[in-house]
């Protein structure tokens, strides 16, 4: 399980050292290998296990190529999907259009969502962090039916 929010550099060839926390989970249950795509609603990558992006890629599969917004969503998510996999010295290797799609630079942020990693531009992740944090302020987690049941 991946949490927490940790503040990473990205090197001059496009490489992010994955947290030396993370790495066993990583290399024990997933041999290292992870796909890494765009995320299609804002300005960040997802960076999954290969057995977790399988599972979504199945979901994406059953999407209808006739209907255009599923064909979108699929277009977007596959067409960007890049296998990644974690090197000796721990880091994996970001394409060009990936790091354009997030405006990756040198300082960026790594977030755990359990099953996956959101890869900001710090100055994005603040941003959005900023954006939700003022959502929550004014009560819109309590207008939603999911959120209500949550206990926090």
């Amino acid at each position: 399980m991946f949490r927490g929010a940790s503040a990473v550099n990205l090197d001059a060839k496009g490489r992010l050292a994955i947290p030396t926390r993370y790495r066993p989970e990583i290399l024990e249950q997933h041999q290292g290998a992870m796909v890494c795509t765009v995320d299609a609603r804002q300005s960040c990558l997802l960076l999954y296990p290969l057995k977790e992006w399988e599972q979504i890629e199945q979901k994406l599969l059953g999407l209808s190529s006739l209907d255009p917004v599923q064909s979108a969503l699929k277009r977007v998510m596959m067409g960007y999907a890049t296998e990644c996999e974690l090197d000796n010295s721990g880091r994996i290797l970001l394409s060009q259009p990936l790091r354009q799609h997030a405006k990756l630079e040198k300082s960026i942020m790594l977030v755990g969502q359990l099953n996956k990693f959101e890869i900001w531009s710090e100055a994005e992740w603040n941003a959005q962090i900023e954006q939700d944090i003022a959502r929550g302020v004014k009560g819109e987690f309590a207008e939603s039916e999911a959120l209500k049941t949550l206990s926090l």
